[in-house]
């Protein structure tokens, strides 16, 4: 059983940032209910292709988006518009010890499902609130995805080649970086609210906001900006603060060289034939490395231009040189490290036969982590929820399902 094993999670939020957070909790054993709307479900259901295959190679309703991010979860299908439909998931919040949503602010007051109704049902309760930016403040009212946000926060102000090089301008982060690690900020939070409270006894309130995540993990950007009051800029793939740390051209493709401390310059410069460079003032120290920038990369550049990236990839592991190979993500799950390491896993699927996925990369000792079902249809579990949680029995069900107040 997972850490998180009886603590029930009612997620009511859709797409990215939300779903990323509960699958987590499911992952580490949390029980989730997944509530969606009968006409569709979750909106990334539809965001493909690609769309899993049934056994007769057609596609089926779940894309590889939704896929990715709702496994281990219930799918109760309820119609919250409905009045009837509202007062189900309430009663269902009573008897959870999470609640998380990422409805416009305010969104979920009009069917008295906001943390002010829901807390004075259930003091207990976790309540998580996932948005563009927060609850408060001028944007507050705004809708903003991923994308918008990666600009608006600076993140595309450093992602994509220098100015004045072929092909410069802003560019996003090829995955939504931003959605994802508001989501893991979300787990974070959430758990450890979870731990607070036993020793209040209380739940609390939790605002989170993807401009504030943005902004939170820029880190060295950050700092780099603070500390010295100067914006940084786009370098493509080198780092602001260590040299060589980049992508370099080899004589048949490139690798990525990731030189972290003057000993490992040392031993590259020695593999490379270059041993004189080690003992340069100008390029000695990481620092004098960093001032002579300019001059250093063209050096190193010319040097791994000469050899093969499998030449070069054996003797840099050999030298202990952090380096490694520009996969495709093909490429990635054939890593004989990440074959290893069972980084993919497969699934039950009630329509698919099985769907592939990526498990969860924490690995605990004792407490292991179970993937216990794929993501579920639409309504999958509707009945089974309703029956088991609210003792609703199968007349009652019908009428409900008849009146479309659920799926």
């Amino acid at each position: 059983m997972g850490p998180l094993h009886g603590i029930r999670v009612l997620d009511l939020s859709r797409v990215l940032a939300g779903p990323w957070a509960t699958q987590a909790l499911a992952d580490l054993g949390a029980e989730v209910i997944k509530i969606e709307r009968p006409d569709g479900g979750d909106d990334t259901r539809q965001w493909g292709p690609p769309y899993a295959k049934d056994a007769q190679g057609r596609d089926t309703t779940e894309s590889a988006y939704y896929l990715s991010t709702n496994r281990g979860k219930r799918s109760v299908a309820v119609d919250l518009a409905n009045p009837e439909g509202a007062r189900l998931v309430r009663k269902l919040a009573q008897c959870c010890d999470v609640f998380v949503e990422n409805f416009k602010v305010g969104g979920l007051a009009k069917y008295g499902l906001a943390y002010g109704d829901l807390k004075s049902d259930n003091p207990a309760m976790i309540y998580c609130s996932i948005s563009a930016f927060g609850q408060d403040g001028p944007d507050a009212d705004k809708p903003g995805y991923d994308a918008m946000i990666q600009g608006m926060g600076g993140l595309m102000s450093i992602t994509g080649l220098p100015d004045g090089e072929p092909g410069d301008g802003p560019q996003k982060v090829g995955v939504a970086v931003v959605d994802l690690m508001t989501g893991m900020y979300a787990a974070t939070a959430i758990t450890a609210a979870l731990y607070e409270r036993r020793t209040s006894g209380k739940g609390q309130y939790i605002d989170l906001a993807l401009l504030d995540t943005q902004l939170g993990w820029l880190a060295n950007q950050n700092m780099n900006y603070l500390v010295s009051g100067r914006s940084p800029r786009r370098q493509g793939t080198a780092h602001p603060n260590i040299v060589p740390y980049q992508a370099f051209a080899t004589a048949d493709g490139f690798l990525m060289l990731a030189v972290g401390n003057d000993r490992q310059f040392a031993s590259w410069c020695s593999v490379a034939g270059r041993a004189e460079l080690a003992a340069d003032a100008r390029f000695a120290t990481n620092a004098a490395r960093v001032a002579h920038r300019a001059e250093i990369v063209p050096m190193v550049a010319a040097a791994l231009r000469t050899r093969t990236t499998r030449d070069w990839l054996a003797a840099l592991n050999a030298a202990k040189v952090p380096c490694g190979p520009i996969n495709d993500i093909g490429e990635v799950f054939a890593e004989p490290q990440v074959v290893h390491r069972g980084m993919r896993i497969e699934l039950p699927h009630p329509t698919a036969g099985h769907v592939p996925g990526v498990r969860n990369p924490i690995n605990y000792s004792r407490t292991v982590i179970e993937y216990r079902e794929a993501p579920p249809l639409l309504g999958q579990h509707t009945d089974q929820v309703l029956e088991a949680e609210l003792g609703l029995g199968s007349v009652e069900r019908a009428r409900l399902r008849e009146a479309g107040v659920i799926r």
